[in-house]
């Protein structure tokens, strides 16, 4: 029933929507979505909006999943920073497409939940951070992407620096009105921003 109804949902929320990327497209078919939100809520698990998950939190929309993490354009031997583990769905989705997946958490029961449920579903190669996502986590640096999954106002300028040449960064940005946008670094201190499309996501947590 699950993999029938995750079939559906990769068919015809992230595929008929425009995502190519094979790899993005089956991770999202591999990944027990239903198993990462509350047992009250797994009938809506594969439905396209986003649930929340207790403390404040929800697990996002499938597409916007797929899109950001296409965004990044990941080929296997990277490593990634997450800021905003929430319920670690997105986590599992990039430890299929990356070598290790480092992914801040600030809810210090979430974290501990979210850590034993990724251990329990066999995603070894995620690492998560109980901290502040605004500081970044410098031990691990540099990254080779890094993803956000709550907005803040203006960009961390320590996620910029944590960011190897070359590295792409993405994230919901701004208060009431958001817009996804995609960063580029270049050699030295050169940064490429784009913005993408306007969405609605949690506020980022920190300072």
């Amino acid at each position: 029933m699950w993999e029938e109804r995750r079939a559906d949902m990769v068919r015809e929320q992230i595929e008929a929507r425009g995502i190519t990327d094979r790899r993005v497209i089956e991770a999202m078919k591999r990944v027990p979505r239903h198993l990462f939100v509350r047992e009250r809520d797994m009938e809506k698990a594969y439905w396209d909006y986003p649930i929340p998950i207790g403390w404040g939190q929800t697990i996002s929309q499938p597409f916007i999943v797929a899109y950001m993490v296409e965004a990044l354009r990941l080929t296997g031997g990277e490593r990634v920073l997450e800021i905003g583990a929430g319920s670690g769905y997105e986590a599992a989705i990039l430890s299929l497409l990356a070598s290790e997946v480092v992914s801040m958490e600030i809810v210090p029961d979430l974290a501990r939940e979210v850590e034993i449920r990724l251990r329990d579903l066999g995603y070894y190669n995620v690492e998560i951070i109980e901290g502040n996502g605004y500081r970044g986590y410098e031990e691990r640096a540099p990254y080779d992407a890094i993803i956000l999954s709550a907005a803040p106002e203006s960009i961390p300028k320590s996620l910029i620096k944590q960011l190897a040449p070359g590295g792409r960064m993405i994230l919901p940005l701004g208060g009431y009105f958001q817009r996804l946008v995609l960063l580029e670094r270049g050699s030295g201190d050169n940064v490429y921003m784009r913005e993408l499309l306007p969405v609605r996501f949690v506020p980022m947590v920190g300072y």
